[in-house]
């Protein structure tokens, strides 16, 4: 982190659980000096006002974390809140000492308190500026040295850890003077702010690539990204050659808009749909194959429960089947793993000849917003089978079908490496 460059220190071995915090080499400007941190400032000051003035109050859940150093207030009076709690006024900087909000960054500099004046938490230890540039020392007080500075001496239970009053008076840090903090600090803010505009620009590039994945989705589908081929034979031609059974919806003779040599017919003519097996906790094990359950699809680091038996073979999964998850979480995805069991509520899809398996796992991403119009169910939602393969199709020829698969792996590559190095 840009902090991290600005407070760099060089290693120092620790031989003692006790704070030894004088004289730790750190390397500084010679025009810099080193001083104790009770030389820069008053440690928890009181203050003495009026019982019914009204004044911010901050528990620790008003102080943000990381380095935005925001924080919000309650609005209390001085009178019912002055004994038990620490005192601050505007300007002052709270410092978290318990863990773990101590390194998640929890420090603020108070500032916008009703009448400048608020009491909060005991966890926040509260440093007055002696006449330093408080911005400059939150920082400081942010970067990974002075946390790992606060860390080497935590006292007390795992959860409830503290760091060592000296880390607030006996350590030493950095003095530049006052211009130079203040020159640094605006340097930081400058840095923060490309930061956070490159992040924001991160999402959105991010964001625009998914919405213009779903939009060459669809023009695959619907014949619009690849040029026809005259010389392909039509997917209604194909289809009663191989399979004179399938119903075809119609083709491009009887429907304006699609494409030549297209033809449309159902979701339940294109594959043949094997539900996965109704496993039973009893036959989990924790040797064996894995059993694909829809959690395992979405999240790749998700626990796999395993079986050493045997079962049909239908319900075996190799390394480039094609799989429909049609409850719960729907989708449809290309099984890239070891040799698995297939769990209940996912289809093995083993699509006909005339159906290209990438093309059509392309096709049912495109179609995934229809998918979810057809399913139902409050708890976990699922598409019944029959409202399933009841949804319709644009077939495109077989050589059409992969002429679209090869342009999509190649637009996709592109668009998935760019969202990679983001």
């Amino acid at each position: 982190m840009i902090t991290n460059i600005i407070f760099r220190r060089s290693d120092s071995p620790i031989t003692s659980d006790k704070p030894h915090y004088e004289n730790e080499p750190f390397n500084i400007p010679r025009s810099w000096i080193m001083a104790q941190m009770s030389d820069l400032f008053l440690l928890n000051p009181k203050s003495e006002i009026n019982d019914n003035t009204e004044i911010g109050f901050i528990p620790m859940a008003c102080v943000d974390d990381g380095f935005s150093g925001k924080h919000s207030f309650e609005i209390r009076n001085w009178g019912d809140v002055k004994k038990g709690y620490c005192h601050f006024q505007d300007g002052d900087i709270g410092v978290a000492k318990i863990s773990p909000c101590f390194e998640n960054l929890k420090s603020c500099i108070l500032q916008s308190l009703p009448n400048g004046v608020g009491t909060g938490t005991t966890e926040l230890v509260i440093l007055r500026s002696l006449g330093v540039y408080a911005p400059f020392y939150l920082y400081l007080f942010k970067s990974s040295w002075y946390i790992s500075q606060g860390t080497k001496y935590f006292k007390g239970v795992v959860g409830q850890q503290r760091v060592n009053k000296a880390i607030f008076t006996e350590l030493e840090v950095p003095l530049p003077s006052v211009a130079e903090q203040e020159r640094i600090v605006a340097e930081i803010k400058r840095w923060f702010g490309l930061i956070d505009l490159i992040e924001k620009d991160k999402f959105n590039l991010a964001n625009n690539i998914k919405l213009a994945k779903s939009k060459i989705l669809d023009l695959a589908i619907h014949g619009k990204l690849v040029p026809q081929d005259p010389t392909d034979e039509p997917a209604s031609e194909l289809l009663k050659r191989i399979n004179p059974k399938a119903e075809i919806t119609c083709d491009n003779g009887h429907y304006q808009k699609l494409p030549e040599g297209w033809a449309i017919l159902k979701v339940g003519d294109v594959a043949e749909y094997i539900n996965g097996r109704a496993f039973k906790p009893e036959e989990w094990e924790q040797t064996g194959l894995p059993i694909i359950r829809i959690q395992n699809l979405n999240d790749p680091n998700a626990y796999y429960n395993r079986t050493k038996n045997e079962y049909e073979e239908k319900y075996l999964i190799k390394k480039g089947d094609l799989l429909f998850a049609w409850a719960a979480s729907l989708g449809t995805y290309i099984w890239k793993g070891e040799d698995a069991w297939l769990n209940q509520h996912i289809f093995k899809v083993v699509p006909y000849p005339f159906m290209d398996k990438k093309y059509l796992y392309y096709a049912f991403h495109a179609m995934i917003t229809e998918f979810y119009r057809k399913s139902h169910g409050s708890g976990m939602i699922h598409i019944t089978r029959k409202q399933f393969e009841e949804i319709t199709l644009w077939l495109p020829p077989l050589a059409e079908q992969y002429r679209i698969v090869q342009y999509l792996q190649q637009v996709f590559e592109k668009l998935d490496s760019i969202v990679e190095n983001l």
